[in-house]
């Protein structure tokens, strides 16, 4: 049995990585990812298959934030290693039939990918082998315009995902390239951000005792700044619709 486990497995990109080349067949027409997300950020989650209640729940969610995500230069594509046709059928359900907490009427306009030969899925380390050989986990890969892995999350087939911190992790990824800082625990725009560790012990020394009432040191190595939540949006959020 072990050996047939073994079988399965398959390597996963970490942070860091250039996303995997693919082209693939989606709802939404062919695309040839990331390549033809260059300049975006994107969010490619997995699921593990169609009609189910979990997956549900979740393309209603993603598909009402989209403008949401959009307005901060993210992209989102979807996968199953289920077929195009059973694709469009769950779609259209959704739209036609499913009404969840308020959401009704829910058009999934972003792509979903066909991956039947679960080529894609394997490129990205989707299928875990102690969960289910042949479904797709949850995964999510956040992707920067340049083709970079930036975060992963990974939830099992049981459990759904957490809206709010998928999107708090793009404007805080966005916020740390915008303005050269780090986002502490819990952190929402708004509230203040680490400013980077000192380099040398003048520069430790002219923090602590700086008199700049922007930034507050804990000590030494922990110190924070003032960065306001219109300042990020400014930067970040752009109120148009960016098409695919």
């Amino acid at each position: 049995m072990e050996e047939k486990k073994e079988s399965y497995q398959n390597s996963m990109p970490r942070i860091g990585d250039n996303a995997p080349e693919f082209r693939a067949v989606t709802t939404q027409g062919d695309i040839h990812f990331p390549n033809d997300y260059r300049g975006k950020w994107v969010i490619l989650f997995s699921h593990p298959a169609d009609f189910t209640p979990v997956c549900t729940s979740e393309f209603m969610t993603f598909a009402s934030m989209e403008n949401k995500f959009n307005e901060a230069n993210c992209e989102l594509v979807g996968l199953s290693i289920d077929g195009l046709y059973s694709h469009i059928a769950w779609l259209r359900t959704i739209k036609e039939k499913i009404e969840y907490k308020g959401m009704k009427n829910v058009e999934v306009k972003f792509p979903l990918i066909e991956d039947i030969t679960m080529e894609v899925a394997n490129k990205y380390g989707m299928i875990q082998p102690g969960e289910d050989n042949t479904k797709a986990v949850r995964a999510v890969f956040f992707i920067d315009p340049h083709g970079i892995i930036r975060t992963i999350i990974y939830y099992p087939l049981s459990l759904g995902r957490n809206f709010d911190e998928i999107y708090r992790v793009v404007i805080a990824l966005q916020t740390a390239d915008q303005f050269s800082v780090a986002t502490p625990a819990d952190w929402r725009p708004g509230e203040e951000v680490i400013v980077p560790p000192a380099g040398s012990c003048g520069v430790a020394k002219d923090r602590m005792e700086n008199d700049d009432e922007n930034v507050h040191c804990y000590d030494w190595f922990f110190c924070t700044k003032k960065l306001k939540k219109e300042e990020i949006e400014n930067t970040i959020l752009k109120k148009e619709m960016h098409t695919h």
